[in-house]
């Protein structure tokens, strides 16, 4: 955790990034998670409308996290129901080779399987590609951000720091995986990286200030009165810490 703590506080102070075409941007991202299931469609339209580029889709097995969600068929009808929606795909399953086809089939834009969940990530995100799908790496609060190495990171379109434990919403923020996002963005620092659990108007800026330019937010966007400001809040944070890493006023 030392090591963590001081790779975290040299990101936060390392010298300014040059400002180029594969800088990453600000991209929120709200959690399905927390919708109203029973007017799905609905609720991700109200997301989009309200300034939402992505929806976060939780998709889980009862096996790797013991809560079961939705899957591909409810997927597919999202996705029939809102043209043009990117849906970033959290597969929090025990087979994650298993799925691809399907939630490729399904509409899913990019697929964002856990790394303790495989033994051969590579092959995996070569299928993910092959499927015309973005291929994200997440990593749970107890696997050390060093577990993603470069070769795994450099195959991979997004890496997903989670500040909750995977499998249900509503948890407590946890600060302690907040270097781990600062020592993967030294590494990485054209690299989309997101941040999943707890995150809302009151963690953002430790999250943004570490390096996450990729936001899941669920009960703190869909259950405020205006969801829209609170979208367009955490991605003025963002902004204002991607500004400051490349020395922008």
């Amino acid at each position: 955790m030392r090591q963590q703590a001081s790779d975290y506080n040299a990101a936060i102070h390392c010298p300014i990034l040059p400002l180029t075409s594969k800088m990453p941007r600000a991209i929120i991202s709200p959690s399905v998670l927390a919708s109203d299931f029973g007017q799905l469609t609905a609720e991700c339209k109200r997301m989009v409308k309200g300034g939402a580029e992505w929806l976060h889709m939780d998709v889980m097995d009862g096996h790797f996290v013991p809560n079961i969600t939705m899957g591909a068929p409810i997927l597919s009808c999202v996705h029939k129901g809102v043209p043009g929606i990117f849906m970033d795909c959290h597969m929090m399953v025990s087979n994650p080779e298993q799925w691809v086809n399907d939630i490729a089939d399904a509409g899913g834009a990019l697929y964002c399987f856990h790394l303790e969940a495989t033994d051969d990530p590579l092959p995996l995100i070569d299928a993910i590609h092959a499927k015309g799908m973005k291929a994200g790496v997440a990593i749970s609060p107890d696997t050390p951000s060093t577990a993603i190495t470069d070769t795994i990171a450099h195959a991979a379109d997004m890496l997903l720091v989670m500040t909750v434990y995977p499998g249900r919403g509503g948890q407590k923020f946890l600060e302690r995986c907040v270097p781990k996002v600062a020592e993967l963005r030294l590494r990485f620092p054209d690299k989309d990286i997101e941040v999943d659990g707890g995150v809302g108007p009151k963690t953002i800026d430790v999250c943004a200030d570490a390096g996450s330019n990729v936001i899941v937010a669920g009960t703190a966007i869909f259950n405020a009165p205006n969801p829209e400001e609170v979208i367009s809040g955490l991605k003025a944070s963002v902004n204002r810490a991607l500004a400051a890493r490349a020395g922008l006023p």
